[in-house]
């Protein structure tokens, strides 16, 4: 306390002057709260806050109990006020300074520019105004403000920031101040229209109705700052959904890249393979047809040597010369048989078929990898999925985990609920599904005949059913033990090499999607494209009749290895 005593008393016995204490004080801190203007005998309430003593004295003439206007505490009487002389001191530097500071720098204030309000009173060059007086209805500059800074009659005028259209704050109808707001019409209006013109409207200060409004734009702005914080994180959660469709793609590209670049190399293996085997066989024939034309040709050549012996003896007029060498060129020189000799073309039926088979074989394994693959990716979208009793055909026996269905043969009595299949021997899932992908597998192992799918929310679960896209079911089907369809509306026969024992159904809502795939062989069985759904779906299943036993096996709803 004595440290803070003696701070006042040497702020209060130095001798500086107020452009040294601005950079610690500021105008509204030598404020009265009650008229806006500089304290005029400055007294202090007993929660600390001071006013000038004609204002708090005439407002607690007229206003009881008796509150602070600042901190609004009550008083139980009214307080005893003393003129605060350190306030009133500090008040009075205040007001010296403020009027020196606006003689002496009146020709360092700023030209009025385009846009801006520029003084009412200046003659000649006109200054930026500072603020404008609703009472006077003129704009001032720092110089011409100093009357309504220091003159008793002019500091209670209010003053605002420099406004333009003066004129329009004033009734045109009794040229008198727009100091008050009717509800009931919702306009401003003056105080003699108040008790003239709106009479029995609910009439407030035009004050109340600024803060009333204002309070209401806060929270009206801060609606929209939560709707641009929200549309924000829309846009976060987008982009990183295009982030994610990038890596997913990146991912896609590299690994069907890495595939046709290794189909690629196989067909090119297997062409190279083949051109090799015929020039080969080919190579095999030149070699073979050489060996015999060079015999040939060596038995050309003696034979033509004998041919020639024989033309120059033939010619010879020595009788005993002919006789004698006749017996050795009379027999042919000796020489192989050709009659049965021949080249053969090498026979290629075949060659080109089993490079074929071969490079099937190897195309074959490439794409179970593949499928593999994507087996494994859409596993990733697997849902729980249990058998919904309440749709059920009344011939159906569920599990009591409901994932198992298999026809019973006895027609059970069950309610005639909208959703109960009542023809044909169905169930539905009770899970549905409105967006994204999921994914679910099912057990169909010694199963004559079954349907398998989805199905949308509105389809007639009455009477005989057609099942095809146009009636809202997209589904494949075994039937007569080995024929299976995907029911397209037209049925498509599907070429399967073996008989699925277990079938994956997988969904992309919004791709328009429905794939199946059987899970054992990781192959694609059938895919519906381009669809348009727009209900839910639900998952569908089908096991056909009993069949005397032969079809009694049940359709299994299996976890996900």
């Amino acid at each position: 306390m004595n440290v803070l005593k003696l701070f006042f008393f040497s702020f209060h016995s130095q001798t500086v002057n107020m452009s040294a204490a601005s950079c610690l004080l500021t105008e509204d801190q030598f404020l009265c709260s009650i008229c806006l203007d500089v304290f005029t005998d400055p007294v202090s309430t007993p929660c600390g806050h001071n006013f000038c003593k004609t204002c708090i004295t005439k407002h607690w003439s007229v206003n009881i109990p008796h509150k602070c206007l600042n901190c609004k505490d009550i008083f139980d009487t009214r307080p005893k006020l003393q003129v605060n002389t350190f306030i009133s001191e500090m008040a009075a530097q205040f007001r010296q300074s403020a009027q020196q500071k606006a003689s002496s720098s009146s020709s360092e204030q700023q030209v009025s520019k385009p846009g801006e309000v520029p003084c009412d009173d200046c003659t000649g060059t006109k200054l930026k105004a500072l603020k404008s007086c609703l009472v006077c209805l003129v704009s001032y500059c720092e110089s011409h403000l100093e009357p309504h800074l220091t003159k008793s009659g002019l500091k209670r005028h209010q003053l605002i920031d420099p406004e333009e259209n003066l004129e329009g704050r004033m009734c045109t109808k009794h040229d008198k101040l727009l100091e008050l707001f009717c509800k009931t019409d919702q306009m401003c209006v003056c105080m003699i229209c108040s008790i003239s013109d709106h009479k029995t409207h609910d009439v407030v200060p035009l004050k109340k109705e600024y803060e009333g409004r204002k309070t209401k734009l806060g929270k009206r702005d801060a609606e929209i700052q939560q709707m641009i914080q929200k549309r924000r994180l829309k846009i976060q959660e987008m982009k990183r959904s295009v982030e994610l469709s990038k890596k997913d793609a990146d991912r896609e590209i590299a690994a069907g890249v890495q595939i046709f670049s290794a189909l690629k190399e196989s067909v090119e293996r297997s062409q190279a393979e083949l051109i090799d085997t015929i020039k080969e066989k080919q190579r095999e024939t030149e070699k073979q047809a050489e060996g015999f034309i060079k015999e040939l040709e060596q038995e050309i050549s003696e034979l033509e040597k004998r041919s020639s012996e024989v033309e120059q003896l033939s010619q010879s007029a020595d009788h005993l010369h002919l006789p004698q060498s006749f017996p050795s060129l009379n027999a042919a020189p000796p020489t192989k048989n050709w009659t049965g000799v021949s080249v053969r073309p090498p026979s290629y039926e075949g060659t080109v078929v089993r490079a074929v088979n071969q490079l099937e074989e190897t195309l074959s394994k490439q794409m179970k990898k593949l499928f593999e693959a994507e087996l494994k990716r859409v596993q990733q979208y697997a849902v729980d999925v249990t058998l919904d009793p309440d749709t059920a055909h009344p011939d159906l026996i569920l599990s009591d985990d409901g994932k198992q269905v298999k026809h019973g043969d006895v027609k059970k009595n069950l309610p005639d609920s909208p959703e109960r299949f009542d023809k044909c021997p169905c169930v539905l899932a009770k899970q549905s599904f409105s967006s994204g992908r999921f994914y679910y597998e099912v057990q169909v192992k010694e199963k004559t005949d079954w349907d398998l799918g989805v199905v949308r929310e509105s389809i007639n679960t009455k009477g005989n059913i057609t099942l095809r896209p146009q009636n809202g079911y997209w589904t494949i089907c075994l039937r007569n033990k080995n024929e299976h369809y995907a029911l397209a509306g037209p049925s498509v026969s599907l070429s399967l090499r073996c008989r699925p024992e277990k079938v994956g159904v997988f969904v992309d809502y919004e791709e328009g999607l429905v794939s199946f795939y059987d899970v054992d062989a990781a192959a694609l069985i059938y895919s519906f494209t381009g669809c348009c759904f727009t209900q839910k779906l639900y998952p569908y299943f089908s096991t056909d009749l009993n069949n005397k036993g032969k079809n009694s096996a049940p359709l299994i709803i299996s976890p996900i290895s």
